[in-house]
């Protein structure tokens, strides 16, 4: 059995990015590294977007349900992509060596 997840119609990959971009901005608020993790985002979102773009020009893989808002070449979700993935890798990161560090603290 298969789950319709398409039930935003256009909108349905911009909610699964904003929906996995606030847990990745809850874990990093967690962590108090919202700030760090913006610099790291900062210089990755170049080579990402070069990566993204050249993936979608040369038919790599195809968006379906999304806005068709393009910026910049690509998809208005992409740049959302773009952001969310380093942000909720490096919101696990962040709270794990948190959490493990405050336990050695402890001990």
């Amino acid at each position: 059995m298969r789950v319709d997840i398409t039930v935003l119609g256009r909108y349905t990959y911009l909610a699964t990015i904003v929906f996995w971009g606030a847990i990745a901005g809850a874990l990093l608020q967690r962590a108090g590294a919202l700030r760090r993790a913006a610099k790291t985002v900062l210089v990755l979102y170049p080579v990402a977007y070069v990566w993204d773009w050249y993936t979608l020009e040369v038919g790599v893989f195809d968006i379906v349900e999304r806005t068709g808002i393009e910026v910049a070449g690509i998809p208005l979700e992409e740049h959302c992509f773009i952001v969310v993935v380093p942000s909720l890798v490096l919101g696990f990161h962040e709270t794990l060596h948190d959490v493990s560090e405050a336990q050695a603290d402890a001990e």
